[in-house]
């Protein structure tokens, strides 16, 4: 019983790791290596919808065309969808850019200073400071729950209770924050997932078209059926799709964030 009971006392002296005691809300993965927002169910229709789209198009649409135009649409449809779940799985297992909040002994100091900046005519104290940056001065905003003045360009998200730096917006359908850290994955996904999309439209109504052409019907109304949900899945996902594309295009051109333009 004193050796079994042992490892159990070795196991609760163990320091905990900073993400076992995180204060926001997340779940991470594989000893802390992989974060994920707290309510994630949209993240996994995302990949589901990714997933079924992309197998019923290899499983009933590649063999006719591979056989019939060329084996380079397979091949294609093969890289497009390798990337764009690899910039998906970036987006949504990354750290989107987190500060970690003030400790204990900073932030009862920073409520000192706050409290020394104010005077007996003002309550309470101003939360904004001042700083010059490259010559230009610069307010920064007091975070109450991080206990800290955000940087420039940070922001706090309500749904994962984080301040994250340079931060865009909350996405559900990657179930995590964009920041900057993850930001040029989550653009290079929606972009690569609007070319995607399209791509397996245009092949499935040729694939349509040629079988009219020629005459020839579909081996049987199951395969038929799963032909038509794709082109129905990419007709309604595509739009929205490329005028995502399309606004964070405009967001990278202009140096702006989604949370600083709307």
């Amino acid at each position: 019983p004193a050796d079994a009971a042992a490892p159990r006392a070795g196991a609760a002296r163990r320091p905990r790791r900073k993400w076992e005691v995180f204060p926001g809300r997340n779940r991470f993965y594989c000893g802390g290596r992989l974060m994920l927002a707290r309510h994630s169910g949209v993240f996994a229709l995302t990949l589901g919808l990714i997933l079924v789209t992309s197998g019923l198009f290899f499983a009933f649409d590649c063999p006719f065309l591979a056989s019939h135009l060329t084996l380079a649409i397979p091949i294609i449809a093969a890289v497009l969808f390798f990337f764009v779940i690899s910039c998906l799985l970036q987006t949504s297992f990354r750290d989107p850019g987190i500060l970690p909040r003030a400790t204990p002994s900073e932030a009862a100091d920073l409520e000192k200073r706050i409290d020394s900046m104010g005077s007996s005519t003002y309550r309470p104290p101003a939360r904004t400071m001042e700083v010059v940056i490259n010559k230009y001065v610069v307010k920064l905003k007091y975070c109450y729950t991080c206990k800290m003045f955000r940087p420039p360009r940070t922001s706090h998200c309500s749904v994962c209770d984080n301040c994250v730096e340079r931060f865009d917006h909350h996405c559900p359908w990657v179930g995590n924050c964009v920041g900057k850290r993850n930001y040029r994955y989550f653009y290079a996904f929606i972009l690569s997932l609007s070319f995607l999309t399209a791509f397996i439209f245009a092949c499935v109504v040729t694939h349509l078209t040629l079988r009219k052409c020629l005459g020839q019907h579909s081996p049987n109304f199951l395969d038929l059926c799963f032909t038509v949900l794709e082109l129905v899945i990419c007709f309604f996902s595509v739009w929205s799709i490329l005028g995502l594309s399309g606004f964070h295009t405009y967001l990278v051109a202009s140096n702006l964030t989604t949370n600083e333009d709307v």
